[in-house]
């Protein structure tokens, strides 16, 4: 199919979810001169964005309507499910569909299955980084699906991102996802660990950081996420809910494959500790509160 505007150079764009990620995402892609309309289900989170040019949207069909490209940057998979059914009377002819959120193995699958139901071409694309990187359009993309489509996507995909890595068909960037957060989430859970540890043992735990500064496994994330927990500052950049989902669905990813996660089960209980303990809205450096002082 053609896209609407028969222009792959610019493309129109409708942004579905504003929130942490999706607002950054929006502004940018306004930046790149992209006509764009924007729809949050917390219209508050939109509205701003008509400063930058948007048209805010009352409804998801009104947001998608005449749109070439439509993203989804929401939470989870029935979240966007829930959202791409309310938006299916709007999809123009020839639309293409960009899942960006994470939504796991059994999730772009089935969001792939609803593409086809409502006749859109699908793009399994989910984004590497986090609120920073999105605000930056500086997030890594990897996108799987027809070949055919890059042209039409690589102004909006450039527009949100510093790099798209193209690894197959639609399902293999959910999967390789999964993969990246897997690791992401460990290693600020092991910063907490070290931190604690340290503390525990009787030594000023902002030693470790420095320790490990400059050294081979050292990084910015490592002395970011350590500060932050020190000093008590949890912002959301990468929420720990999320985390905490995204750590569910690395488990179910692995128990399908026949795959050990022993790992990332121990980390996941900490993120599930902490969310427990009402720290979801906050960031993944959160995750310190279930490193708790001795008692």
């Amino acid at each position: 199919m053609e896209p609407v505007t028969g222009n792959p150079a610019k493309p129109t764009v409708a942004l579905l979810g504003t929130s942490t990620m999706g607002a950054g995402m929006a502004r940018n892609l306004a930046a790149a001169g992209l006509a764009l309309s924007v729809w949050n289900r917390s219209p508050e989170k939109a509205r701003p964005l008509a400063g930058v040019g948007a048209r805010v949207a009352q409804d998801p069909a009104d947001a998608v309507r005449g749109a070439d490209v439509v993203l989804t940057m929401l939470f989870d998979a029935d979240s966007v499910e829930q959202t791409v059914r309310a938006a299916r009377e709007g999809f123009a002819p020839g639309a293409v569909w960009v899942q960006t959120s994470t939504v796991g193995v059994e999730g772009v699958e089935r969001l792939a299955r609803l593409a086809g139901e409502l006749g859109v071409r699908f793009v399994d694309a989910p984004v590497l980084g986090t609120r920073g990187p999105a605000e930056q359009g500086a997030l890594t993309v990897l996108a799987g699906g027809e070949e055919e489509l890059r042209p039409l996507l690589e102004p909006v995909l450039g527009a949100i991102g510093q790099r798209t890595l193209w690894v197959g068909g639609v399902g293999a960037a959910s999967r390789l996802k999964l993969a990246c957060n897997a690791w992401v989430l460990t290693v600020v859970d092991g910063v907490a660990s070290s931190l604690a540890l340290a503390r525990d043992l009787g030594v000023d735990p902002r030693l470790f950081l420095e320790a490990v500064r400059g050294g081979a496994m050292d990084s910015p994330y490592v002395q970011g996420k350590g500060a932050a927990m020190l000093e008590g500052r949890h912002e959301p950049q990468f929420g720990l809910g999320g985390g905490a989902k995204d750590l569910e669905l690395v488990l179910a990813a692995a128990a399908s494959a026949g795959s050990e996660a022993g790992l990332a089960r121990a980390v996941h209980e900490h993120f599930a500790a902490a969310l427990a303990a009402g720290h979801g809205e906050q960031d993944v450096s959160a995750v310190w509160f279930a490193h708790g002082p001795r008692t």
